[in-house]
Formats: structure tokens, sequence, C-alpha cells
């Protein structure tokens, strides 16, 4: 016959559970016990050690932090769900310093008065671009939210059809522009606008000319659109500003690199446009943030909406962002010391090298049902900044010794599974029936392979 649960008061009072009290407070030991308890009745529990241990195990399933570190083997490097750029050591100590007190986040020290928060990275934006001015937001559709709508509220913006983007998360352009209070004016068409689109586009109601760099999809054949310096002598001759949304955004020639081109935004501004507006957390590698450099006049609108308040950044990021943009002044040594640059650009016998050291251990933890080996791949640059382009790597293959191409697909995704539930979670991906584990991105193959090895 099964033993009647305890009393709750009675089982508060044991000794385990006074000292899982102690530990962690009475309210989250009482409502751990009382789901607990639940178990007992239902004969999963039948004596006090299985039910302190129960409580215990739940305490620390709830305490657990949400956010964890993960490996990124999926081979796309500035990964959105996987929190896109890792950031250098000198941002992460900058975090630290201002995180634990007070500071001068809106505090002029040499006045004494109140200061502007954008100054901590304003002039490091200005130096590195050659804008004039410069304020930040909390992301990039932020940045063109609220340069929409400081600029162009109730009035029109010419966009090019091929350029209306949508990104991940839903980011429609047309549905942005309509959020910020602007009415779209559509010109040309999928795959051809010329300057006389433009120009005819043009009223009395026409707030700006608008373009949008299409980094996650190409148009290809019979095609025309005008570049930047285009752009910009249409809209100085009609007496309108020229907004630029890079998304990504570089602020060094990323073919110098040996990577694929990529708008920099200094030559952007060179050739005459107005405003433009980037992404911090992607190509730059820095914390999430949306920057907006351009005209001091026209950035000086923007700063003084009242939307800009609720896009501020908080302190954490502009003393990250500030930290990143101090390590663009050495040139010499920036790809070694920008992690999203140096994952970038490392070359494929290293990552192969990196891949092939692991692979005897992957072999043991794997066990017998599957098969083990190092193969070429391509990783992504990123999977809303530059998903076209690609890199030559090396990964580790997993693939079922099964003959059963439906047995094949089930143990690869419980495998799969398998590397989410290690300490530090690995993230891989399942394509062409094998499951792939793309090393450009383990600098440090130790942590894994004693994973591994532990879980073997």
């Amino acid at each position: 016959m099964q033993q009647r649960p305890p009393a709750v008061d009675k089982a508060l009072a044991w000794p385990g559970m006074q000292t899982l009290i102690a530990s962690h407070g009475r309210a989250l030991v009482l409502d751990s016990l009382r789901a607990a308890l639940e178990l007992w009745r239902s004969g999963e529990i039948s004596d006090q050690p299985t039910l302190v241990a129960t409580v215990q195990q739940r305490i620390e399933r709830t305490l657990a932090p949400s956010m964890r570190p993960v490996l990124n083997l999926t081979g796309t490097v500035l990964h959105t769900n996987l929190g896109r750029a890792p950031l250098p050591p000198e941002a992460l100590a900058a975090m630290t310093a201002v995180a634990a007190g007070a500071s001068n986040l809106e505090y002029d020290l040499a006045s004494g008065q109140r200061g502007d928060r954008d100054a901590h990275v304003e002039d490091w934006i200005c130096r590195l671009t050659g804008a004039e001015a410069a304020t930040v937001v909390n992301n990039n559709a932020a940045a063109v939210l609220l340069v929409l709508n400081a600029l162009a509220s109730r009035r029109e913006v010419v966009v090019s059809r091929g350029e209306l983007i949508e990104i991940g998360g839903s980011f429609r352009l047309p549905d942005i522009m309509a959020r910020a209070g602007c009415k779209l004016r559509e010109v040309g068409t999928t795959n051809r606008t010329h300057a006389r689109d433009y120009a005819e586009a043009v009223t009395a109601r026409t707030a700006l000319l608008l373009k949008a760099h299409t980094s996650n999809y190409q148009v290809q054949g019979f095609t025309t659109s005008l570049d930047e310096a285009q752009l910009a002598g249409i809209a100085r001759a009609q007496g309108v500003p020229l907004v630029v949304d890079l998304g990504s955004g570089s602020l060094i020639d990323m073919q110098a690199l040996g990577l694929p081109a990529e708008p920099v935004v200094g030559r952007i501004l060179a050739q005459g446009v107005d405003v433009v507006t980037f992404s911090g957390d992607k190509l730059l590698g820095g914390p999430q943030a949306g920057i907006i450099a351009g005209r001091a006049e026209l950035i000086s609108k923007i700063r003084n909406s009242p939307l800009k308040r609720a896009l501020r950044c908080d302190k954490l990021t502009l003393a990250a962002l500030e930290a990143v943009l101090r390590l663009y002044a050495d040139p010499d040594t920036l790809v070694q010391r920008v992690p999203t640059l140096r994952l970038l650009t490392r070359e494929p016998a290293a990552i192969r090298q990196t891949a092939e050291a692991l692979l005897p251990s992957l072999r043991g933890w794997a066990g017998a049902g599957f098969e083990a080996d190092v193969c070429d791949v391509y990783s992504q640059i990123g999977s809303g900044s530059l998903p076209l382009e690609t890199l030559p790597s090396a990964a580790l293959r997993l693939s079922s010794i099964s003959s059963n191409k439906r047995t094949r697909s089930r143990e690869l995704r419980e495998l799969a599974e398998r590397l989410r539930q290690l300490p530090t979670p690995v993230i891989g991906r399942i394509a062409d029936d094998s499951l792939l584990l793309d090393c450009r991105c383990v600098e440090d193959p130790e942590p894994l392979r004693q994973q591994w090895e532990a879980g073997a």
C-alpha cells in the first residue's frame, strides 16, 4: 500500500528541507515542495530522501539561467538566433566597469551638468566614417524607423520597388514606413529603376529619397539601378535629403581582408549621402545597436525626436560599442582583436586542423551507430546579413549507419538533441542526410573535446 505524503509543514521541518531553505529561501522551497508532493500522490515518489532530492532538482532548474552560452557550429558566423557578433575582451571589460555602479552616462564631468549619452560614441563614429554627427539606437530597424519618423512624418518617401526589402522577424520596409507615419512612393520596377523615375516622383510632398542595401537577396540579369553618387546628385537637384540603409554596414574594406565586398560607411557618406543607418552587431563586430550618421542638421532633428528616447541604448551597450570603435583606431591589429573579423578570415586549413583534432573525441561520444569524418563545407557570413555570401570551411560530419532513411533522419535529430543537452550546448545543422558541425567558430577545441570525452 502506498504511503501517504507528508504534510507540507512537517516536510518543511525536515533537516534536508531546512538546508534548502537556508540556501534558497522558504518561498521557493515551498513552491517546489508542493509540486513534488504531486509526484508522491501519483506514486512516482515514496520516501523522504527522494522527495528532498526532487525538491532540490526543481529549485536548480528554476534558478538555472534561461540564456546560456552555446557553441556555434552552425557554420553561420553572425547567427541572429545565437546572438550575432561575439564581443572582444575590451567590450566585456567596459560593460563590467560601468555595470556595478554609477557612471557618467548622461553627466558631463567637465561642466558638472547633464550630458548626452550619445557623446560617448559620437566622436568615434564621426572619426571613423567622416560624418558630421551621429546618434545611436537599439538596433538598425529602430534606426530606420526613427529616421523616417523624424524626417518624413506625414510626407512621401521615394524608394525603388527593387529595394522594398524584408528581413528576418517580419521586418518589411513598407510596414516600417507606415509605422513611421510616412507614405511610400514606389518607383521603377522590380529589376529596373532609372534616374528619371526618381526625378519625376519628387513633388512638394516628398520628404526624402531612400535607398536600401539589398544584402539578403540579389536581382540578376536585365537590371538597372542607381548607385549612391547618382542618387545624391538627384537629391541635391531636387532639394531633398538622401538616406541610405546599409543594414549590416562595414567601417573597413572587407575585400582587403579577402572577404566579399560590402559597402563601407565612410565611402557611402563621401558620395554625398545625407544620412546612413547601419548595425553595430554585424560586420562592425560590436553589440546590438543601430547607428545613424550623417549631416549635423539632420542628425539634430533625428536626435530631438520624441521617439528617440523610446529607442535609445542603455549604458552597457554604449560602453561596449565605444570599446569596439576604439579598436578601429589601429587597423593593423583590428582583425585579431575583433572576434567577428577574426572568425570570418580564418584559413580553411586551420579550420580543418581543428576539426581533425576533435574527430576522435566525437567518434567516441557519438557511439557505434554513427560514422564520423571531416568534410569540406561552406560557412555563411550571416543569417540576416550577407546570407548569400559563403566562405570555404571544414566540418565534422556525422552520419547514421542505418539503411532506413526514416530511421537515419530520426537518429540525426536525436543526436542533435543530445548535443544541445551538453553542459555547454552545441548547435550544428542537419543537411544532406548528415549532421554537420562547422568548426569555423571553434578557436579553442579543448572545451568541446572535454565535453565529448566526459560523455563518451
